[in-house]
């Protein structure tokens, strides 16, 4: 019977109609699982998480988690609900509520996997209304998005991209030393599945979660605060995402880059935690942002970290006035 409701789910989602159910953060959100054809690691799934405004808008945003992350930024929701969006995100395929026993924690290989996920939610979007569509990524989801508007040039389903803190860099402070990745590059095609330490300290996760120093609830086995290691596999294909964004990556559409104005880079906790990037080099976000062929702009934000909408407060309403200061004059 689970197989069969999984089957039927795949058919609707293909018909642009999806079941959808309670989610797990309940106040008004819902979710639905779509399946998608089975991988090297076997079965697929990503899942879609919805709320919707009061009144019916032809307006919806489509949010796209990182890495070691999952939806669960209620408050962002809330504030695109308020300004008229129809909120929409996506648990991609291997994480969060779309992570299955036999999957390996946001394991992939190339990050074209992720393309037919966003495909399928933003055909959903579409039938369920939405003639206007900002497609939002954070992080490795803001690489994740720029390399799927370039390879959907001329047929894109969105109107809009809006980047917060994008992945353009691989060789951070608190990343892989560059000489260990082309080691794990030239090794990932006969060993995609050797493991390696992901590099990122889990202080930044603990300036997050409420049980640390942080502000926010999360399931900590989705969002652990130890970053588990990644897979040569991981390694390569954001290596592969990184030297196509640094040949150039034509998107048609405005594209809003937003980084911090700075990063930190503390060995033991401190409160500067809160006041910068503690993942990513923002100057290197901001040079490699010039890479994209199209109408873009770069906008830095004094004290934000790295998920500048989970900044402490003042700051993360100074993000979100930049972002809709912006999205209404590109979002009509």
């Amino acid at each position: 019977m689970p197989y069969l409701i999984l089957m039927l789910l795949t058919v609707h989602a293909a018909q642009g109609q999806v079941t959808y159910w309670a989610d797990i953060l309940n106040n008004g959100f819902k979710q639905a699982t779509i399946v998608q054809p089975s991988d090297y690691e076997g079965s697929v799934t990503c899942t879609i998480i919805r709320k919707l405004p009061a009144e019916k808008s032809q307006k919806a945003v489509l949010y796209v988690h990182g890495f070691n992350d999952y939806f669960f930024q209620e408050e962002m929701a809330d504030r695109f609900i308020s300004e008229g969006f129809n909120f929409y995100a996506v648990d991609l395929r291997k994480y969060g509520r779309s992570w299955l026993g036999h999957q390996k924690l946001n394991n992939m290989r190339d990050l074209s996997e992720y393309f037919p996920d966003i495909d399928t939610v933003l055909h959903t979007i579409k039938s369920e209304g939405a003639s206007k569509i900002l497609l939002s990524g954070h992080s490795t989801g803001g690489l994740i998005v720029s390399l799927y508007a370039n390879a959907r040039n001329g047929k894109e389903m969105f109107d809009a991209v809006l980047l917060n803190s994008p992945f353009f860099d691989l060789n951070a402070k608190s990343m892989l030393k560059k000489s260990a990745i082309n080691y794990i590059v030239k090794r990932a095609e006969k060993h995609p599945e050797t493991t390696t330490d992901s590099g990122i300290s889990a202080l930044y996760g603990e300036s997050l979660h409420k049980d640390f120093h942080g502000e926010w609830s999360y399931n900590l086995s989705w969002k652990p605060v130890e970053v588990p290691p990644v897979n040569f596999g991981w390694v390569k294909a954001i290596h592969d995402g990184l030297l196509k964004l640094s040949q150039g990556l034509e998107i048609n559409k405005p594209v809003l880059v937003l980084h911090s104005a700075k990063s930190v880079d503390e060995k033991k906790w401190s409160e500067a935690m809160f006041g910068g990037d503690a993942i990513l080099n923002v100057d290197e976000i901001a040079r490699q942002a010039k890479n994209i062929i199209g109408p873009y702009s770069i906008q830095s934000i004094p004290g934000g970290m790295h998920d500048l909408i989970l900044s402490r407060k003042p700051v993360r309403d100074d993000v979100y006035t930049t972002i809709f200061d912006w999205a209404r004059r590109t979002v009509k």
